[in-house]
């Protein structure tokens, strides 16, 4: 008998696959001009294409799903942008040779959703903007949202597997059956994924943002001396963190406010969330609170985001608690 949500899983997977085919052919080209210029067209580019295949996937199976993504194609009718359009144009026929300009328009904004549903996907086409410019760690996240509970979430993360004891760059979970890490390449060996057993703070392994426009360093580094950590963070871009965490080769990740009124978007964490949840893990707010995905494009009722694997999670709120002043 099949699993539920065995149909989404394969549809997102195959297509996580072929977005991130088309994001590393765009991240290969990068050169060092390109970043001494602080040229954001590579991204731009893999960013429209790989939400223009996964908004395609999910719309030939699934018709009647929403999805809320990152991107609209808004900017591409725009006649300063046809360099872009044709490049997008030409990624994408490498895949779909019969796609029209106007048809990849049309994918790109089947992912304009904004309003929460009793049934509807997430996307974030390129989690980690800089890091995909430095040819370093970036993800493609994909979930499934249902009645406002993770169902299914992935994370495609082309670079990850370097770093990866197992090797592995896709990482996978449907609610209730487990994680699971495979290579991007069909019929590749599958592993389980756990989180890590560690329970004493002082040995504690911790993950976060490069940038620290994204979550507070300094907060981080004086919840860490709190905890007693004197190891040095991994500083990485993207949701490959969560990845981290649901491998077992970080402990700990932090997502602190660095702006009054901010809100965390739900593509920005919803594919990770569940992965580590289903390898054993822990995810709350600041306040020690579930995320909410019920509330459209944002996390409108959460302020933070501490990631553990589990065991830790106590010391490490209060910590962060203690800490952190800017919690609401």
């Amino acid at each position: 008998m099949p699993h539920p949500y065995e149909d989404e899983l394969r549809v997102g997977l195959a297509a996580v696959r072929k977005a991130a085919e088309i994001c590393q052919t765009v991240q290969r080209a990068i050169t060092p001009d390109v970043l001494d210029k602080k040229d954001n067209s590579p991204v731009t580019i893999a960013d429209f294409a790989s939400q223009a295949v996964i908004c395609h996937a999910i719309g030939e199976t699934f018709p009647n799903d929403a999805v809320i993504a990152e991107e609209d194609a808004l900017a591409l009718y725009q006649s300063e942008n046809e360099c872009f359009l044709r490049d997008i144009h030409s990624l994408i026929q490498d895949h779909y040779r019969a796609a029209s300009v106007d048809e990849i328009r049309h994918w790109i904004d089947r992912g304009g959703a904004k309003e929460f549903s009793s049934r509807f996907w997430t996307l974030d086409p390129i989690d980690g903007t800089k890091g995909f410019l430095r040819r370093d760690q970036y993800a493609i996240s994909l979930a499934l949202i249902v009645d406002g509970q993770l169902e299914v979430g992935i994370l495609g993360c082309p670079n990850l597997g370097s770093k990866s004891q197992t090797g592995h760059s896709l990482f996978y979970a449907i609610r209730g059956q487990g994680a699971f890490s495979t290579r991007f390449e069909e019929g590749s060996e599958t592993k389980r994924l756990q989180v890590s057993r560690t329970t004493d703070p002082r040995s504690t392994r911790f993950c976060e943002s490069f940038e620290s426009g994204h979550s507070s360093h300094s907060e981080s580094s004086s919840i860490a001396e709190r905890l007693g950590i004197t190891s040095t963070p991994v500083r990485m871009d993207s949701q490959a963190k969560y990845a981290m965490v649901a491998c077992g080769e970080a402990d700990v990740y932090l997502r602190l406010p660095t702006k009054t009124g901010y809100f965390e978007k739900i593509w920005d964490h919803a594919g990770g969330v569940l992965i580590v949840q289903e390898a054993g893990g822990t995810v709350s707010d600041l306040n020690g609170k579930p995320l909410n995905f019920c509330n459209g494009r944002e996390l409108r009722q959460n302020r933070g985001i501490i990631v553990t694997n589990g065991p830790l999670h106590g010391e490490v709120l209060s910590a962060t608690q203690a800490v952190v002043t800017s919690i609401s």
